[in-house]
């Protein structure tokens, strides 16, 4: 069995940073393709950053426009685990963030498709606001 589980999120004052985890157990972090997704009620989830199928830590990285410079995504493929990195927070990044995992390669690629994810963490809350 696939579960995903994220942990780290919480309240920051605009510009503020925080780092999101994202636990991959039953398969190889190394082996799917990872993306991070954020949702607001009454709006369609987003995806934030992604990270490709790949042996090397850093992967090949995609990053939805309003969060490239300002977030860092990353795989330990020794704790299993992705991070996401998010400095420079604005109050429009409020939301759930959740981490999915796909077996296709291709799901990295922008722009990022929940449709493409096979398997959902239950999401942790960030919230910037001064």
């Amino acid at each position: 069995e696939v579960r995903l589980v994220e942990s780290g999120g919480g309240s920051v004052q605009p510009g503020g940073s925080l780092t999101l985890s994202c636990a991959v157990l039953g398969i190889p972090v190394s082996s799917v393709a990872v993306g991070w997704f954020r949702h607001v009620p009454g709006k369609k989830r987003v995806g934030v950053a992604a990270i490709e199928i790949d042996f090397n830590p850093e992967g090949s990285p995609s990053y939805r426009d309003s969060t490239r410079g300002r977030f860092t995504i990353s795989r330990d493929n020794v704790q299993n685990t992705v991070i996401l990195r998010m400095s420079s927070l604005k109050p429009e990044d409020t939301g759930m963030y959740y981490c999915a995992a796909s077996e296709n390669g291709g799901a990295y690629w922008l722009p990022l498709e929940p449709t493409d994810y096979k398997y959902w963490g239950q999401g942790t809350q960030v919230t910037v606001s001064s």
